[in-house]
């Protein structure tokens, strides 16, 4: 699960390493402000995945009675991601125009990130739909699925890359077409997987809307989506404040935050196995596997931030100068990486502890202690950039820093809470 995931980031490394390449600055920037304005139309619909895993895991760990109900609860989100997707597509033109407002980036940077982002809005349903999909396959302990799915899209993606932006020169409109058909072809892969299951269903019955299900899957949905859309604002925080500094500076964050992304995605693995394997043990109100569970996933987990982190330390610069050859974003990007190393230190914590009461299906705990954490970022953000306004790109990772941290100390300490 861990290199499957670990693939997941290497699109964004790709997109930033062929642009990173181009003459100017800017094309790097807007592909950063670009794919952030993506990731957060996108990711804030991450509750779909996360509850679909922590509400299935729970019901297919009963006996098959609980199955139906497990069905149902299936049926329900994919019919919540394409009402989503479709809003999505609807809406596309305000959002991008409302989302570069907001960032107030230079016209170059704005003007490529439209690009990227009307062409990267048309994956919508495939995205969201494929959520749904890699929650029921974590919930299932299905993982090969998720791994060919995922390995599929990556490859698909990568390839399409270099041959749209390099081979016919393409630029961001390349980079973007790339990954849209590569959402569709894993798309295709989870249906043509998941289908012979669902023919010996009586689908029919098991797609009827029911009030009692949505009421439910709505109120869970409520208390991650308040806790992704914090999250996303945060990170969408680091994009616009990096395009207020200049290109450079954003460019330079964006190579900073694809490390952040590699790194998380890595340490995601373990937060699966502890979404599926959690939700299982709470299913059987089996609290001593429970634990045993979340101190192996601790275990494991904390030794791969650790080696995220030395190799970073290690090898920093060698990354950074294969992700551009443009020398004052390759100085700039040095100069901020010993943050990087330190948020790859501690950021373990946050993702395992989402990974544990995701299983729980705790929503309420996550979307507290992710407003908390929030809050702390925005106001050491406000702090460095106003009161002590020389820390300037500084001040943004160290509020970054922060944030991570509190994340996962809070969610800790409300884990030891509920052990209580």
């Amino acid at each position: 699960m861990i290199l499957s995931n670990i693939t997941t980031p290497l699109l964004g490394l790709v997109d930033t390493a062929v642009i990173g390449h181009l003459e100017h600055a800017y094309y790097l920037g807007g592909i950063a402000l670009g794919s952030m304005i993506i990731s957060i139309t996108f990711w804030l619909a991450g509750f779909l995945r996360m509850t679909t895993t922590g509400v299935l895991a729970q019901a297919f760990a009963n006996d098959d009675s609980s199955n139906e109900l497990a069905w149902r609860l299936f049926f329900h989100s994919i019919f919540i991601a394409m009402a989503l997707a479709l809003s999505l597509l609807i809406l596309q033109q305000p959002l991008i125009e409302g989302a570069l407002w907001l960032a107030g980036a230079s016209s170059q940077v704005s003007h490529y990130a439209g690009v990227y982002f009307d062409i990267r809005i048309y994956s919508a349903p495939a995205a969201l739909i494929n959520m749904v999909l890699l929650g029921f396959f974590v919930a299932r302990q299905q993982v090969r699925w998720v791994v060919y799915q995922l390995f599929t899209i990556n490859v698909i993606n990568i390839a399409l890359d270099l041959f749209f932006v390099v081979g016919l020169e393409w630029g961001v409109a390349g980079a973007a077409l790339a990954s849209v058909i590569a959402d569709y072809c894993g798309l295709v892969l989870l249906c043509w997987i998941i289908s012979p299951t669902i023919k010996q269903l009586a689908w029919r019955r098991l797609v009827q809307v029911q009030p009692a299900l949505i009421k439910r899957l709505v109120g869970l949905n409520r208390d991650i989506f308040i806790r992704s859309l914090a999250l996303q604002l945060c990170l969408a925080a680091v994009t616009v404040t990096g395009a207020k500094l200049g290109d450079v500076t954003i460019a330079a964050n964006a190579i900073l935050l694809n490390m952040f992304m590699f790194a998380s995605y890595g340490l995601d693995g373990f937060a699966y196995a502890a979404e599926s394997l959690v939700g299982e043990a709470k299913g059987k109100k089996d609290s001593q596997r429970l634990q045993q569970v979340v101190f192996s996933c601790a275990v494991f987990c904390g030794a791969i931030g650790g080696c995220f982190a030395l190799g970073l330390w290690l090898w920093g610069e060698l990354w950074i100068n294969f992700m551009t050859t443009i020398e004052p974003v390759q100085q700039a990007t040095l100069q901020y990486l010993p943050w990087m190393i330190a948020i790859c230190a501690i950021a373990w914590l946050s993702f395992l502890m989402d990974g544990v009461f995701i299983g729980l299906t705790n929503g309420k705990a996550m979307r507290n202690t992710m407003i908390i954490a929030a809050a702390v970022f925005f106001v050491v953000l406000f702090l460095s950039q106003s009161v002590s306004p020389s820390l300037n790109n500084h001040g943004l990772w160290l509020a970054f820093f922060c944030f991570m941290l509190t994340r996962g100390v809070s969610l800790s300490w409300c884990y030891r809470e509920i052990n209580h």
